[in-house]
């Protein structure tokens, strides 16, 4: 997927709570050329809550395991209707912005999408 500043890619990255893997995920991604990026999460005491407009606004929806997944597609089955959706396979056994973290997160998007060097 081409992306540059004229028309950056919109990223947006799922886990449950939204305070480890998304967040961080949000963080490293949303400060490179090219890409803009969101994060949210699926459990009802999320930092941030998914809403439908989050999944309307991303052009690539990556999830860090199945069942943030199946819990979009249950919520917004129409919203996700044509979105490309990656699932990582990222488990929550990280800290926030821990560097294992960091790498597994570019090693897992960069197999999807062009990340600037």
């Amino acid at each position: 997927m081409k992306n540059g500043p004229e028309h950056p890619i919109k990223l947006l990255f799922v886990c449950s709570r939204h305070r480890i893997r998304s967040l961080t995920a949000e963080r490293i991604f949303g400060d490179m050329p090219g890409i803009q990026a969101r994060s949210a999460g699926t459990q009802p005491d999320a930092r941030i809550v998914l809403t439908e407009g989050h999944i309307g606004w991303a052009d690539v929806i990556f999830c860090m395991e199945k069942s943030h997944l199946n819990r979009m597609r249950l919520k917004f089955p129409e919203a996700l209707q044509g979105k490309h959706t990656v699932t990582l396979l990222i488990p929550d056994d990280y800290e926030f912005m821990q560097s294992e973290l960091i790498d597994e997160l570019y090693g897992q998007v960069s197999q999807h999408i062009e990340i600037p060097s």
